[in-house]
């Protein structure tokens, strides 16, 4: 069982040569800019301010690390931010081919998709990657709380038929009701305990 009162934050890569090797299980959250990541990583550890939390699209550009028990967490920096500079989506790039790239001891990844919109070109990259790498996904559906009853059943059918390719668990997500937060930790548990 984890403790997740014990979270630190250990450190953070801007470039892809900065990475260090991976010595511990990691548990990665992955997805677009703006989609929730840093929301979610302070909802499973109940600390406001351990990841970075911005209205504004991009503000994670680097590769951030935390500890807990004998197993990192890590926070990519989001894909997909339009207004990022040809050199920075250039770095970006880098960095996330580098990170995956590297004999990393990759745990589960958590793929973070916004649940009122279909999943964009990019998602399904990330899915396909994963899934051709046969690196173990949960497909974790964010902003769940900004529809209503009739909508999210719709989008339920919708996500199904767009995502039937994936033989992946999913999980609804809500940072502002906690929804899927304690499916989370289950699934980080699960995935530990079997380590």
């Amino acid at each position: 069982m984890i403790h997740f009162n014990n979270v630190e934050y250990t450190h953070s890569f801007g470039t892809a040569e900065q990475l260090e090797e991976s010595t511990l299980p990691e548990i990665v959250f992955s997805g677009r800019s703006n989609v929730g990541k840093s929301s979610l990583i302070n909802k499973v550890f109940n600390r406001k301010g351990l990841a970075r939390v911005s209205s504004m699209p991009g503000k994670t550009i680097t590769i951030n690390f935390f500890r807990c028990d004998d197993v990192n967490f890590v926070d990519l920096p989001g894909y997909g931010y339009a207004k990022r500079s040809a050199a920075e989506m250039q770095r970006w790039s880098e960095m996330i081919e580098a990170y995956f790239a590297h004999e990393r001891n990759i745990a589960l990844v958590f793929q973070l998709i916004d649940f009122r919109r279909k999943a964009s070109g990019e998602d399904i990259q990330m899915l396909d990657y994963l899934t051709q790498k046969n690196i173990p996904f949960v497909i974790v559906f964010t902003k769940c709380d900004k529809l209503n009853k009739t909508e999210t059943l719709r989008r339920m059918e919708e996500v199904a038929e767009e995502l039937q390719a994936y033989d992946a668990d999913a999980i609804l997500f809500s940072a502002l009701s906690g929804q899927g937060v304690e499916e989370i930790k289950e699934k980080i548990n699960e995935v530990t305990e079997a380590l």
